[in-house]
């Protein structure tokens, strides 16, 4: 298999249709393959060679679509790079992936000359916005509207496809290695789960597209002929607005963009009819922000998928109707088409069903390798199964609920508790907005239960307020210990709460 075999099928039954649509700039496929070999020429122009990384830190486009197809239609590798990474973290990243080409927008232009310093070997900076190429980088448009279209060289199967760094919300970012097979499987076994995209539909994105959840989504469409929609970015006037204004049926939210547009003062004046697929994953979602997020688009069917960026990403899928059972919808579901998924304990023995342990999954989709790092790699891919490091159990059907992950369990008096247990109950008070459960040490319980509360505006609550709350619906072993309340939580660029962070603040105001 191989990522631009789609491009050739549409080129073939269906020149003349839309492509893509960003602004006031419509391609057509034939429009689009033409400039997507003109860019693989101009990489090819620049040296690049197969099997060289080529980056992008850039804002949603249509041209961030191009760089996609363009970089593995000459056999080189993607390296989509963290938006919302400090220019440390992204030197870091192009430094250890040897990245020596990359592309930048208007957004991220001015950080040049800081990246150039601190990467030698950056040789080439190809500015993809709209207005003059900044000093130091090559334009894009002129540059491709000069050069002759080159082959594709339908490089695919095992080989490299890109190399996509995590968010780091456990520890520093590593370089997940995915192959062609890896995306296009988990792309197809997506599809095959049925209820998640229209064909032919008119896709939307909005989650940021350096993202493997929106990857994923991107994947999909293109083996479905959709019409790529971009906006730079989400926010939630500008994604209600484009799905009135174009008539979306397909999107894809992570659960913090979900909630930020059920709380949207204006989303009821906006024509959200046409949304009929509503995919969501990369993290838990509470249950009272996906039941608004169903009445703000009553005509969509809710998909979630389950899974990481080491599983290209898609791991288990809970289709819509199940989102209409009373357990079975607090789930993610179960395995995808493509995937095997197991719980099992230290010993990677698979336990008893309704028994926590580890989810562990087997399949085309799960990762060649982390960059450079043999032995995280060993230790992640043991057996020939990628652990996860989620906790979780699987019911007698094979539903697989997510209940933390293995790194943020608080063991407090001896017991186990999962934050995500006591997030939910947290999060179904009417003044909580958001919030995060970490463990802190503790002298008389090992670890307390700690909560970080974001409230809504005006909404006041005490400290005793949730606590009695808390207590109504889960064991008060579980209920928090202590409270903070904050204006805002640290999330990843894909919208991940950085729980680390949380609990690095308490210990450097404990130190």
């Amino acid at each position: 298999m191989y990522l631009t075999q789609s491009l050739h099928r549409a080129l073939q039954q269906d020149p003349d249709r839309i492509a893509t649509v960003f602004g006031t700039r419509v391609r057509t496929v034939a429009e689009s393959v033409d400039r997507i070999a003109r860019f693989g020429a101009l990489l090819r122009e620049f040296g690049v060679e197969p099997g060289d990384r080529v980056g992008i830190l850039a804002l949603n486009s249509d041209r961030y679509h191009e760089y996609l197809f363009a970089v593995p239609w000459i056999g080189a590798v993607l390296n989509p790079v963290n938006i919302r990474w400090s220019p440390a973290e992204v030197i870091y990243s192009l430094r250890e992936s040897e990245t020596r080409i990359l592309l930048v927008d208007d957004a991220f232009a001015q950080v040049v000359p800081a990246l150039r310093e601190g990467l030698p070997d950056l040789e080439t900076v190809i500015y993809i916005g709209d207005g003059e190429a900044p000093f130091g980088t090559a334009n894009y448009e002129e540059l491709i509207a000069n050069v002759e279209p080159v082959p594709d060289t339908r490089t695919g199967g095992e080989a490299l496809l890109g190399v996509f760094y995590t968010g780091g919300t456990t520890g520093h970012p590593k370089g997940v290695m995915l192959t062609h097979d890896n995306l296009v499987a988990s792309g197809l076994g997506g599809l095959a789960a049925g209820h998640v995209l229209s064909h032919h539909g008119r896709m939307l994105h909005a989650a940021p597209m350096f993202h493997l959840a929106d990857f994923a989504l991107w994947t999909m469409g293109n083996l479905a002929g959709a019409t790529h929609f971009m906006i730079p970015m989400f926010t939630p006037v500008a994604t209600l607005r484009a799905i009135a204004e174009h008539a979306i049926t397909d999107t894809l939210l992570v659960p913090t963009m979900i909630q930020m547009v059920a709380d949207e003062p204006t989303a009821a004046d906006y024509d959200l009819s046409s949304l009929v697929h509503f995919l969501y994953g990369a993290s838990t979602i509470p249950e009272s922000v996906l039941t608004r997020a169903r009445e703000l688009f009553p005509a969509a069917s809710f998909t979630q998928a389950y899974g990481m960026t080491e599983l290209s990403p898609i791991a288990t899928m809970l289709s819509p109707a199940d989102h209409d059972h009373p357990i079975r919808s607090r789930s993610g579901g179960r395995a995808a088409p493509h995937t095997e998924v197991r719980i099992v304990d230290e010993h990677d023995n698979e336990v008893s069903r309704g028994q926590v342990g580890e989810v562990i999954v087997r399949g085309d989709n799960v990762m060649l390798g982390y960059w450079n790092r043999p032995s995280d790699t060993a230790a992640a891919l043991r057996g020939g199964w990628m652990h996860t490091g989620d906790a979780g159990y699987m019911d007698d059907d094979g539903y697989v609920f997510i209940v933390d992950r293995l790194k943020d369990m608080i063991i407090t008096g001896g017991e186990n508790v999962y934050s995500a247990e006591v997030e939910n109950a947290l999060s179904k008070h009417p003044a909580v907005a958001t919030c995060a459960v970490i463990g802190l040490p503790d002298d008389r319980w090992g670890e307390r239960v700690h909560a970080v509360i974001v409230l809504h505006p005006d909404t006041p609550a005490t400290e005793a307020e949730l606590d009695e709350h808390c207590r109504s619906s889960i064991a008060g072993y579980k209920t928090p210990r202590s409270w903070e309340f904050v204006d805002a939580l640290p999330m990843s660029g894909a919208g991940k709460i950085l729980k680390r962070e949380l609990r690095q603040r308490h210990q450097t105001a404990e130190a």
